[in-house]
């Protein structure tokens, strides 16, 4: 189980992606209050009594929105980090959903007892749910990025010959008292490491290294072209040396042939990566 819970586990990367993921996860909670009506809601009676059982949806639903706001900066995360997100989100939304109830359906004296009835409400409630959600988002990413990686992989390997750019564009990069010149097709790759970026390029059929002092986002703005892009926070790729894809449940990995290690691709750039690497090499 342990070894089970050190999975690493795709988190949201995108506001769009958690403003969503959190509406949803509230109008579950609220669709099962109506259709199931758990925990003895079945006698609740009251006019307007799905009106009433709406503010749990709104509860939940903003309680996985802080939750998810608060770790979109943690790099690494896992499934074992999830599930303590989801007893995070369970905790804060049994204390709001307990204070809704005494205070405007009940109406009862607020009491520690009560709140640990509503505490193991929300826990009978939520961990099912949550767990359902988990591995079937796992589980789905990671079936859909495998395939399509196999697909993009098989159009890699039908190329004969690599790409050449027919413009022979040349890359000016310059920083403080550092100014070198690489043509496009020669770059391969860069790699941020805190306040400094190795690229990688090749000439005279040798792959060189040279380490400047420039953050990724302003050697971007030097090289960047239509086949090279960021792809992640800490690279930069040059697309036209992708020879093999791999897929997994966080994104993408590159392989590149003149290089010994893959290149990641967060799930933010997966939009713009694939559809480059397909039309780059049709």
């Amino acid at each position: 189980m342990s070894s089970f819970a050190t999975y690493s586990y795709p988190k949201s990367e995108s506001y769009k992606e958690i403003l969503l993921s959190s509406i949803a996860a509230g109008l579950l909670i609220y669709i099962f209050l109506i259709v199931f009506q758990p925990f003895g809601t079945e006698n609740f009676r009251h006019q307007y009594k799905y009106l009433l059982l709406f503010p749990y949806s709104v509860i939940f639903g903003s309680a996985f929105l802080a939750a998810d706001l608060s770790i979109i900066r943690f790099r690494d995360w896992n499934i074992g980090s999830e599930l303590l997100k989801v007893t995070g989100i369970l905790f804060l939304a049994s204390i709001l959903s307990y204070f809704y109830n005494t205070l405007f359906i009940s109406q009862v004296t607020l009491s520690l007892g009560n709140y640990l009835y509503m505490f193991l409400y929300c826990l009978a409630l939520g961990i099912p749910i949550s767990t359902i959600y988990i591995l079937s988002r796992y589980i789905y990413l990671k079936r859909t990025h495998e395939k399509t990686a196999e697909e993009v992989s098989r159009q890699l390997a039908d190329q004969n010959n690599p790409t050449i750019a027919t413009f022979n564009k040349i890359l000016s990069i310059s920083v403080n008292n550092t100014d070198f010149q690489i043509p496009e097709e020669n770059f391969i790759c860069a790699q941020s490491m805190e306040n400094y970026c190795s690229i990688y390029f090749s000439e005279n059929d040798q792959v060189r290294k040279h380490v400047i002092r420039i953050s990724l986002s302003k050697l971007l703005d030097q090289v960047q072209t239509d086949s090279i892009k960021k792809c992640h926070r800490s690279y930069i790729v040059n697309l036209n040396q992708v020879k093999n894809l791999k897929g997994n449940a966080q994104g993408y990995r590159l392989f590149l042939s003149q290089i010994d290690f893959e290149i990641p691709v967060s799930r933010s750039f997966i939009s713009l990566i694939i559809p480059k690497l397909r039309s780059s090499k049709a």
